[in-house]
């Protein structure tokens, strides 16, 4: 297998594990059941997820130019702890 095939597999993998249940899946769920229009909120919803997973793209393109990837992991953990402990906390 391709290390383009792995990556993208290992990609779909992780965001499709991480997507379940979160607030944009129980948003589809509760359009769908007032609009009765699966097919139209399905397109709209992956639209607007392509859209957003570009605006990551490119900006992860972006910074990996600027800042190494070393230093944007250690930053990213520590924004998700920090997140993670505002909720905990209900500051967020």
């Amino acid at each position: 297998m391709s290390e383009g095939w792995r990556v993208m597999l290992s990609t779909f993998a992780l965001l499709f594990v991480a997507e379940l249940g979160d607030k944009t899946q129980l948003a589809v769920i509760s359009m769908t059941a007032k609009h009765k229009a699966p097919i139209w909120i399905f397109i709209g919803a992956t639209v607007a997820l392509a859209a957003v997973t570009g605006l990551g793209v490119l900006g992860g393109e972006l910074l990996t130019r600027i800042i190494p990837e070393a230093v944007l992991r250690k930053v990213a953990a520590v924004l998700f702890v920090l997140m993670g402990l505002l909720m905990w906390f209900d500051k967020l």
